[in-house]
């Protein structure tokens, strides 16, 4: 495999299928053991000579796949907070779509190739309730592992966020972001459900009326991801891919880095909330080859 990349990339012109042969059709782990052996036998970089002989979004694409996992979530973390400007989407679709075990590691992949603290760079690069969720979500209170619901503490967190938002005037932010912080998704299903009975909406609906702006993205994706995180990345694929202009970054990020977790899973939600196939309106759009996957 690393010959074959190697004779790719070899004189004038790049064999761009023979690159996307090789590492679409190999796990994650299977190419980072190429890009070792690419090192070995010729002493050079893979990340760095695909660079060099490939652009655009096809780069973008191939370069994102020889990232190992929690290393790719860092590098999106620190790419959203780079430069002039906030991609809070990115921040916050990784952040309320990982679990507790996998926040502690992207927080260690950021820290070795960074050199910085990703809490501290959050905390200078947002402010406010927003910057609370993050932080918030960042230090992996949430549960997930636990199927046990009390009950009775899930009806007293359906009470307080009603208190919060819909039964006053102004809302305690503070309250909403703890209970969707730091409760288990199956606890806060039970929480919804009995928000429900409450307030006679749903918590989606209070959300929309009580907050706005980023921290209400925040909030409503924590709450998508409890309810179905396929349907989740479903939506932020349909979105980026709908109307003008479509949004790369998206389409990549979430198709790399589902790709071995639940991808399939995602793409039968796509099909469901599209009409149409994943794979199909990818190639409308004429996208490179994403739609090897």
């Amino acid at each position: 495999d690393a010959q074959t990349l190697y004779k790719a990339m070899k004189g004038l012109g790049t064999d761009e299928q023979a690159i996307i042969d090789v590492l679409t059709k190999r796990s994650n782990m299977q190419r980072q053991q190429i890009a070792k052996s690419f090192k070995g036998q010729f002493g050079k970089d893979l990340i760095e000579s695909l660079k060099s002989e490939l652009s655009g979004n096809f780069e973008r694409l191939i370069v994102a796949l020889m990232y190992s996992p929690f290393k790719y979530d860092a590098k999106e973390l620190y790419d959203a907070m780079k430069g002039v400007g906030t991609s809070e989407g990115v921040i916050i679709e990784i952040l309320a779509s990982r679990t507790k075990a996998q926040i502690k590691e992207i927080i260690k992949a950021y820290k070795e190739e960074y050199g910085s603290d990703l809490e501290e760079d959050i905390k200078s690069e947002t402010s406010g309730y927003f910057e609370q969720i993050l932080v918030c979500l960042l230090q992996g209170e949430r549960d997930n592992a636990t199927l046990y619901v009390d009950t009775a503490l899930a009806l007293q967190d359906a009470e307080t966020l009603y208190a919060s938002g819909e039964k006053i005037q102004g809302t305690d932010e503070m309250q909403f972001i703890t209970i969707l912080c730091t409760r288990s998704a199956t606890h806060l299903l039970k929480v919804f459900e009995e928000y429900q009975k409450l307030a006679g909406k749903s918590i989606e609906d209070s959300i929309k009326s009580e907050t706005h702006g980023s921290l209400e993205d925040a909030m409503l994706a924590i709450v998508k991801c409890t309810r179905n995180v396929h349907c989740y990345f479903a939506e932020r694929l349909y979105h980026a891919l709908k109307g003008a202009g479509t949004h790369d970054g998206t389409l990549i990020r979430v198709i790399v880095s589902r790709s071995e977790v639940d991808l399939n899973l995602i793409k039968a939600e796509f099909k469901r909330i599209a009409g149409k196939s994943l794979s199909s309106m990818i190639l409308v759009r004429s996208l490179w080859n994403i739609h090897s996957f």
